[in-house]
């Protein structure tokens, strides 16, 4: 998997976003699936090896408060590595540990292990961006140090 600053360019500007995502995403035996819709700003920032989107989910299904969201995701050219972090308002003051990792071709992969929720989890971020005016992020849990993966959250972007 080889990267560079350019993988993201895809996703500057303005989208809406349709989020389909697991009730309590830390739960592992949770089944129920919620549905909400978002808006998202993304805009390039140092030169282009960074970027901030900025996320605002004014009706969410999940059960708790509308919310506004932050990813900031910076890109590491020796490494040819990104690493993106997740803030929000949900969880005040709190920067979430980052996932690395990068893109072959349209697909984009970033793990990382984590806690959350008290338990040991490994956290997959994947984007697909074969088409770049509709492109799809989802998030995956593995509970088992990744012999298996759980998706709990996937969001399609459309150009606002």
């Amino acid at each position: 998997m080889s990267s560079s600053q350019h993988d993201f360019d895809f996703i500057f500007g303005s989208w809406s976003v349709r989020n389909r995502k697991l009730a309590d995403v830390t739960d592992p035996t949770c089944d129920r699936w919620v549905e909400f819709d978002a808006h998202s700003d993304v805009s390039p920032v140092l030169h282009g090896i960074g970027h901030v989107d900025q996320m605002s989910v004014p009706h969410p299904t999940d059960g708790g408060a509308p919310f506004d969201g932050f990813t900031l995701r910076l890109y590491e050219p020796d490494e040819e590595t990104w690493r993106i972090w997740w803030s929000s308002t949900r969880a005040p003051g709190v920067l979430d540990t980052p996932v690395a990792g990068g893109f072959d071709g349209t697909h984009g992969v970033f793990e990382t292990a984590d806690t959350i929720a008290g338990r040991h989890v490994r956290v997959r971020f994947e984007w697909l961006a074969d088409d770049p005016d509709r492109p799809r992020w989802q998030q995956s849990f593995s509970h088992d140090d990744g012999a298996t993966w759980t998706l709990n959250w996937h969001m399609t972007f459309t150009r606002a």
